[in-house]
């Protein structure tokens, strides 16, 4: 019931605007006005940032609902409640209510994410949640989840360039995007941003008076840097890192020195973000220690994201990498290794396949070309020459019709001899993990 009713949503596409969301909202009592709210917002680490916020926040006792999207599995897993993805049942019975309340009001059919969205916070409310970490689905501003009055924290991770055909072509029209999420007096946490989007973060918080946390990445005091990456998929590496203190007017932060599970560079500012946000709620009241915000910290996972598993007789690495940051993040990770490498790669046509490339590929990379099933990803023909074109000296570029054809390839001919990686799009990433018999991270 839940895939065959939510995919026939699918057909009313994408419309951003808070209208239809408030008056499907309104007739379900307003279910988002029953729970505290961090609200997440930004092109890259949204993702992670909530995972970070909600285990550390389970490890303080809390009942914490968290409400994140695309989800790489099933529906289920956009909804959990301390990591605990919603029961098929439940999802089943809360889309049933939607449904009929829909029906019964006469209301305009509301897209499937503003659906999703309405049924996680009906469950939150329902289940009496104490805290929702909410990630912001696309933009800000406009998206669904934009609902809330007064959120406890609001924050914004980063901003690129990515869905540039909505939101628009500049930094600082994205920006102002994003800034929609900002509420009156509610305090806002900010990773890195470039100069152009800053600019226009700062006067929304003028604007608006919001209390306002800069934060600095982490630095690393302790890194697993083996090249032997081939136990990483049942022993993933960790880093020890030292949180630095960001400078406020309205809070008082302490150092804090924690285990890093989750890779890559940028992780230092994600993680340094929620360990800010941890150190603002506890100064608000809430029941969160230094040594929660370690063990909670310690236990985070976050599927899909620079990711080593075990596919058959290779180890390979999984990543997103769908814009300019995440290839950029992906290739500074991999250099670490200095290996020769074989990229799987499908490309959304709505993505910047040209960027993607250029900082993905170097001489002697091998490349090979993926369709996305049942998405409208990149002609493999064109990316292959696309390929050649940006680096002529790569090794190889082949075309195969399905992703398990090109590991078939690649577990045939590789013998571990060079590093294997897997990335271009969450939906691609999201097809491997359905269909692959691997051992996954533990």
């Amino acid at each position: 019931m839940i895939n065959n009713y939510l995919q026939s949503l699918a057909k009313f596409g994408i419309k951003l605007g808070l209208e239809s969301i408030t008056n499907l909202l309104s007739i379900l009592d307003n279910p988002q006005k029953k729970f505290p709210v961090i609200h997440v917002a930004g092109t890259n680490g949204k993702g992670s940032v909530c995972a970070y916020l909600s285990y550390i926040l389970t490890e303080s006792g809390y009942k914490v609902g968290k409400y994140i999207s695309p989800h790489l599995i099933d529906w289920n897993e956009r909804i959990t409640i301390n990591n605990q993805p919603i029961s098929t049942e439940k999802l089943e019975q809360i889309l049933t209510e939607i449904k009929s309340k829909i029906e019964l009001n006469k209301l305009d059919s509301p897209t499937q994410f503003e659906v999703i969205t309405a049924a996680a916070f009906l469950y939150f409310a329902q289940e009496n949640i104490d805290i929702a970490i909410i990630e912001v689905g696309l933009g800000g501003r406009l998206d669904s989840t934009n609902v809330f009055d007064q959120p406890l924290l609001t924050v914004i991770t980063s901003i690129s360039k990515d869905h540039w055909q909505i939101l628009g072509s500049t930094l600082s029209e994205i920006a102002l995007e994003k800034a929609g999420i900002l509420k009156p007096f509610s305090p806002v946490i900010i990773g890195k941003l470039p100069e152009e989007a800053k600019t226009v973060i700062k006067e929304k918080i003028t604007e608006l008076n919001c209390p306002n946390i800069w934060v600095e990445p982490s630095i690393i005091i302790e890194e697993n840097l083996s090249k032997n990456y081939n136990n990483f998929a049942i022993n993933p590496p960790q880093t020890k890192v030292k949180f630095m203190l960001p400078e406020s007017k309205n809070f008082n932060f302490y150092e804090l020195e924690y285990d890093l599970p989750l890779l890559g560079e940028f992780q230092l500012v994600n993680s340094a973000i929620a360990v800010t946000c941890c150190q603002i709620l506890q100064q608000k009241g809430w029941k969160i220690t230094p040594k929660i915000i370690q063990e909670g910290m310690r236990k985070t996972r976050w599927l899909g994201r620079l990711q080593w598993l075990k596919y058959e007789d290779q180890t390979i690495l999984i990543d997103g990498a769908h814009n300019e940051d995440g290839a950029k993040f992906l290739r500074q990770y991999v250099d670490k290794f200095n290996l020769p490498l074989t990229w799987i790669m499908g490309i959304l046509s709505t993505k910047d396949d040209q960027q993607i490339l250029k900082i993905l590929l170097k001489p002697e990379d091998q490349l090979y070309i993926v369709p996305i099933p049942d998405y409208d990803s990149i002609e493999p023909k064109y990316l292959q020459s696309l390929a050649f074109k940006i680096c002529p000296n790569l090794k190889d570029a082949q075309i195969f019709d399905d992703l398990f054809l090109a590991l078939k390839q690649v577990n045939n001919y590789n013998n571990n001899q060079s590093l294997i990686v897997l990335c271009g799009s969450l939906y691609l990433i999201s097809y491997f993990l359905k269909n692959q018999n691997c051992v996954k991270q533990s």
